[in-house]
C-alpha cells in the first residue's frame, strides 16, 4: 500500500488525468507519422466553410478519410476514434476560418 505523503507538493497524477496524457501522446505521435490526414482534414473543412457550412461534425469527415484511406502508420487503427477532438480543435486552433466549424465536450 503507498501512503500519501502530505508534505509533498506535487499532487499525483489522476487515472483521467493519466488517459488524457497518454491520449495526447499517441496522437501526436500519430499526427507526426501520418501528415496527409492533418492535410486532408484541412482541406475538406475549408472547403465545407467556403462553401457556406458554419457547424460540421469531425466525425463525418473522419469517416469518410476511414474509407478513402488504405492505411496509416504508428497506430494499431488505421484511424483511431480517440484522435477526433484533438484534430478538432488542432485544426480550429491553426486555420482562422475554421474557428467554430466543431462542436466540442468540455475537457475534464
Amino acid at each position: 500500500m503507498n501512503q500519501l505523503n502530505l508534505f509533498d507538493d506535487e499532487r499525483a497524477e489522476t487515472d483521467s488525468e493519466r488517459k488524457e496524457r497518454e491520449r495526447r501522446e499517441a496522437f501526436e505521435r500519430f499526427h507526426e507519422a501520418n501528415p496527409a490526414v492533418y492535410e486532408w482534414l484541412r482541406n475538406e473543412s475549408l472547403s465545407l466553410v467556403r462553401n457556406g457550412r458554419r457547424r460540421f461534425g469531425i466525425w463525418t469527415l473522419w469517416g469518410v478519410l476511414r474509407w478513402r484511406t488504405l492505411k496509416t502508420h504508428g497506430d494499431k487503427y488505421k484511424l483511431n476514434n480517440n484522435h477526433t477532438p484533438f484534430y478538432a480543435r488542432l485544426l480550429m486552433d491553426t486555420e482562422p476560418e475554421l474557428a467554430g466549424l466543431f462542436q466540442l465536450r468540455e475537457r475534464k
